[in-house]
């Protein structure tokens, strides 16, 4: 995912919006062939981003990924591979699909901790999202020179495995979150421009029409 200044504008979405929770099974080994793209290059190398305007490359960007079990020794290369890529790509997040593996595996920047560090995703799922949308500027590496207007839940809950195969629970807000869930359509096999015309079917009304929204101040906060 690309990032883009914009104003923040929060919205509340009058229709529903379904999550598929498919249940998490055994994850499948590698395949031989996931294991040569991972091993063809030392750990600090990027990979090669996959691109829209390749067609086989598409096919790969639109398939839904499997689940990695975070226990096969070519974990930790594969993250390592998409941390140099995504940092090379002045991103803030990458799926795993975009580098060719259509694999449960993400990377996002944490803009809501100190020193905004980039963490590893294994197995994400989005359990809940609020009803309260923000509407921000998106981007993508692997959609080049195309950006638009995206609807995100502004809280999301979220369970994940960390790379030491640890199971995860946690809420997210703000920007992380729109992150999140850039990141997380990848796995589904969904572009962002793909979720702008899905919302155009759906009806969004100011949330200050509504509520009285405030953002508190952090300074405030002591």
């Amino acid at each position: 995912m690309k990032i883009y200044s914009s104003i923040t504008r929060l919205i509340i979405c009058l229709m529903p919006f379904g999550i598929a929770n498919a249940q998490l099974t055994m994850a499948k080994k590698l395949t031989p062939k996931e294991i040569r793209l991972i091993d063809e290059r030392g750990a600090e190398d990027p990979f090669n981003v996959l691109l829209t305007t390749n067609a086989k490359e598409y096919k790969v960007l639109k398939k839904e990924s499997e689940t990695l079990n975070p226990k096969d020794p070519m974990v930790q290369k594969l993250a390592d591979r998409m941390l140099a890529t995504v940092k090379k790509e002045n991103g803030v997040g990458i799926a795993a699909p975009q580098v060719g593996l259509n694999r449960q595996a993400i990377w996002v920047q944490r803009f809501d901790k100190e020193g905004e560090p980039f963490e590893f995703f294994i197995n994400p799922k989005l359990t809940w999202l609020s009803a309260i949308h923000r509407l921000g500027r998106e981007g993508c590496l692997s959609i080049p020179n195309e950006a638009g207007n995206v609807f995100r839940s502004l809280i999301l809950e979220l369970t994940y495995v960390d790379i030491q195969g640890n199971k995860q629970r946690e809420l997210i807000e703000g920007f992380t979150a729109v992150i999140f869930q850039h990141e997380y359509d990848h796995l589904i096999g969904v572009l962002f421009t793909e979720r702008i015309e899905a919302q155009k079917k759906l009806k969004f009304q100011e949330a200050d029409e509504v509520n009285e929204v405030f953002y508190l101040v952090p300074s405030e906060l002591n």
